[in-house]
């Protein structure tokens, strides 16, 4: 049997953690109305802290009679009112910029689109930040080599200088129509990090998010280098470690397959070869 050793203080220590209760402001407001309270079990690591403790899990009790409808909310109420020293990307929360991506209630997703009342309602909501990916602070991955790996596939138009720069390049409606499905993605890595590929190969194995990236430009009509693309991606781990396991298209937010994308470029591949 393989045994595995963690890093050196990532072990998450289960007898830190601190409970903040629902401040008494919010418990009193001259009117007697039942309280909605949920207790939320949040991940919390400061790598600057003087002991060098290990991770630990905070618990959060939240009224929701006081607080929005989504799991966000519920994130920016606790940084406002019980630790402001909890740490989150947030941004559009419209689920457009993927930064609040984090694992919530057992799944990858957005934290501005994962409603509380869609979680676990017979326990805890835990969240944690993206795993298998290393941790800048609290729920903040280090998304580095990610980004790395979307650069590595030249995610612009490559195409000669049209004879007139001032033209449109055009596309029929057929040919935009290959975009759908792939344009969409927003670069959350929700899927790449629900992958066990890519949670044993990332070094190497570029993941399901940057392989639906890849497809979005082999497919358009008004790029050039669609030959190039695919020979760059001809290689035992950077595209074949998919085993079309399918948790991508699972944890996808916004409803994508990335797996379908990398079918249908090792079909592209294959049919090169024919």
């Amino acid at each position: 049997m393989a045994e595995f050793t963690l890093p050196k203080n990532s072990k998450i220590d289960k007898k830190i953690g601190k409970t903040y209760k629902v401040k008494s402001s919010e418990k009193s407001t001259g009117k007697k109305l039942d309280k909605n309270i949920r207790v939320f079990e949040v991940y919390r690591y400061d790598p600057e802290d003087i002991d060098k403790k290990n991770p630990h899990i905070d618990k959060f009790e939240i009224d929701l009679n006081e607080c929005g409808p989504m799991v966000l909310d519920a994130l920016i109420k606790m940084k406002s009112q019980q630790d402001s020293t909890l740490t989150f990307r947030r941004s559009c929360r419209e689920g457009i910029c993927g930064s609040c991506a984090m694992n919530i209630d057992g799944s990858n997703t957005l934290a501005c689109t994962k409603a509380i009342n869609d979680c676990d309602k017979s326990s805890t909501i835990k969240i944690y930040h993206l795993p298998h990916m290393p941790v800048i602070k609290d729920l903040v991955a280090d998304m580095t080599h990610f980004y790395e790996q979307y650069k590595s596939i030249k995610p612009w138009l490559q195409a000669d200088e049209p004879d007139n720069p001032h033209k449109e390049r055009i596309q029929t409606p057929q040919e935009r129509e290959k975009l759908d499905g792939l344009y969409e993605c927003i670069l959350c890595a929700c899927c790449s990090t629900s992958c066990p590929s890519y949670w044993w190969n990332s070094d190497k194995y570029l993941g399901p998010a940057i392989l639906l990236q890849a497809q979005r430009w082999i497919v358009d009509s008004r790029d050039e280098a669609s030959a190039q693309r695919l020979d760059e991606l001809e290689d035992p781990f950077k595209l074949y470690r998919c085993h079309t396991i399918m948790n991508c298209a699972q944890a996808c937010p916004k409803g994508l397959n990335p797996a379908k994308a990398i079918a249908e470029i090792k079909q592209g591949i294959a049919s090169r070869k024919a």
